[in-house]
Order: structure tokens, then C-alpha cells, then sequence
């Protein structure tokens, strides 16, 4: 049988959700390990927006969007622990703030050239205080954003947060945010997330199985 076919870059945060929400629904697909400046031409045919994920379904469909493939990968009965709970109005709204005012701030941060910054302590700040703060106040709560296990909303939201840590991480480290750096610490460590991290080949397509996770 054909699997599905994932257009990816493997430090990218949208595909990174959406190779995680593959492995959490232990389903089999091809990944295509692209270049930010080399991107494969019959992706960009298949999808003209030319940035990943992009996965082409069995059927000749293509999922453009992280979420969709997302949604693709757990919206069934296996795993219905990890989609519902990200339904609740409550983590839709994380998820579009993550998506929307995090995402501005944290790029305009790691990246103030590309953005011809030059206030990029301002949107350290800003990222902190519109998104983090909250979020470890709301992980003070329980354990995952999906309560006592982690949920489709957890997936969606660890790789920023993991890319904002990264710009400092000893800064990071000194933050009074216990509860945000003990989640990310979490999924760190988690074997979903070593294996989401595995280099493939560059430039190329190959058989990603299953993680039996």
C-alpha cells in the first residue's frame, strides 16, 4: 500500500509538530528531507506556498497546513486522547496564540536581521509576557495542556516554545517559570522527540516507519 508522503525540514517547528502527530498515530510514511534554499520542484507543483510540511495523502490530495496534517494523523479512534481534548475552546485559543502573537515576537527575536529588528529585547519581552507567563500559569494547573497526558495541543505548541529556548538558554534557564520549563524539559527527554529529530538524508525520500510509540 502507498504511504503518505511528508515534505519536511527537520528544525522547522510546523513540521516538527507534524512529524510528531504522525509518530503518536504510528503511521507509516516517506518523509522527503528538503533544503530552506533547494526546495524539491515537485513539492512546490504540489503545493506553491513552498514552505513545509506538506504531506501528499495515498488518495493524490495534499495537506498544506501543519494543523490539517495534524488532524489528518489523530482525528481517529486510536488516538482520539490526543484530538479531543485540543478541541476545547480553551487550547484552540492557545494554539492561535502560539500561531499568531508568539510566533511574531519570537521571530522578530531569534531573527532581528531578517527583520530589520532593531528592538529585539522588546519582543523577548513582549513573547514572555502575551504567551509564555500565561502558559506557565496554565501548566501550574496540570501537568500537559491535555491535562494529566499530553494532547494534540502540547505537540502543536512544544517546538516554539523549544525554539525560543534555544535563542539564550542560559537566560532562559533563570526564568521563574518552573512549571513552562519543566513541560519543555518533558518533551525534551521524550522518546517521540528523539526520534522526531533523527537526521535524514538530505535532498532525499526516505521510508520513516512507525515509532510504535
Amino acid at each position: 500500500m502507498q504511504k503518505p508522503l511528508l515534505y519536511t525540514y527537520r528544525r522547522c517547528p510546523y513540521a516538527m509538530r507534524a512529524r510528531m502527530a504522525l509518530l503518536v498515530a504510528d503511521i507509516d510514511f516517506d518523509a522527503h528531507e528538503g533544503s530552506l534554499r533547494d526546495k524539491p520542484p515537485e513539492m512546490l507543483a504540489r503545493s506553491p506556498k513552498g514552505s513545509v510540511p506538506v504531506m501528499l495523502l495515498p488518495d493524490g490530495s495534499v495537506l498544506e497546513q501543519s494543523w490539517d496534517i495534524m488532524r489528518w494523523a489523530l482525528n481517529q479512534a486510536a488516538t482520539k486522547n490526543w484530538w479531543e481534548p485540543a478541541q476545547s475552546l480553551e487550547n484552540l485559543n492557545w494554539l492561535a496564540k502560539n500561531d499568531g502573537v508568539f510566533k511574531h515576537h519570537l521571530d522578530r527575536y531569534k531573527y532581528p536581521d531578517r527583520y530589520n529588528e532593531t528592538d529585539r529585547d522588546g519582543h523577548r519581552e513582549n513573547a514572555l509576557t502575551a504567551f509564555l507567563k500565561p502558559l506557565n500559569s496554565r501548566l501550574k494547573q496540570s501537568s500537559f495542556l491535555g491535562g494529566s497526558e499530553p494532547c494534540a495541543t502540547d505537540l502543536a505548541l512544544f517546538p516554539f516554545v523549544r525554539q525560543f529556548a534555544a535563542v539564550e538558554p542560559d537566560w532562559f534557564e533563570m526564568l521563574q517559570l518552573p512549571a513552562l520549563r519543566a513541560w519543555l524539559a518533558n518533551w525534551l527527554s521524550s522518546p517521540l522527540f528523539v526520534r522526531r529529530m533523527l537526521k535524514l538524508p538530505g535532498q532525499t525520500t526516505v521510508a520513516f516507519p512507525s515509532l510504535g510509540y
